[in-house]
């Protein structure tokens, strides 16, 4: 994907998982001769608001958090509504997006999805948002 930009939105709330997330992206992202920029949001909330706020300005996004169930149903508005605010994007906005928003019970499960030498999350949110460009652009051309 050659000379594609690309624009990681970290939510960096668990600063652990946002690493080998944004490690595992990095790492696919250069593989495929793309560019990417980092930008930081406070949570996994805000995340397709910035997408939407740079839509004009890159290739693809990936979107990369962390949201870990507490007590109350924080968790359940959270996922939710970011899950669907990414995919509103992609869908109504043509926007090439990976999700990379991990959604878990515990910080363990958090790091068997996250970690490159495990679930590589991160790499695998890069990988899918690429293959999204590569489709825009065949279509675009034809």
């Amino acid at each position: 994907m050659k000379g594609a930009r690309i624009l990681i939105v970290e939510s960096r709330y668990y600063a652990e998982i946002a690493d080998a997330l944004i490690e595992g992206a990095e790492r696919e992202i250069g593989k495929s001769g793309a560019v990417s920029e980092r930008i930081v949001v406070p949570g996994a909330f805000e995340i397709p608001g910035a997408i939407a706020l740079a839509a004009d300005h890159y290739d693809g996004f990936v979107a990369l958090g962390c949201v870990i169930r507490g007590e109350t149903t924080h968790y359940d508005y959270v996922c939710g509504e970011s899950a669907r605010g990414l995919m509103d994007l992609s869908v109504r906005e043509r926007l090439s997006i990976g999700y990379g928003i991990v959604t878990v019970d515990t910080m363990e499960q958090a790091k068997a999805r996250a970690f490159t030498n495990r679930g590589d999350k991160g790499g695998d949110a890069a990988h899918a948002c690429l293959a999204m460009v590569a489709l825009s652009r065949r279509w675009r051309n034809a």
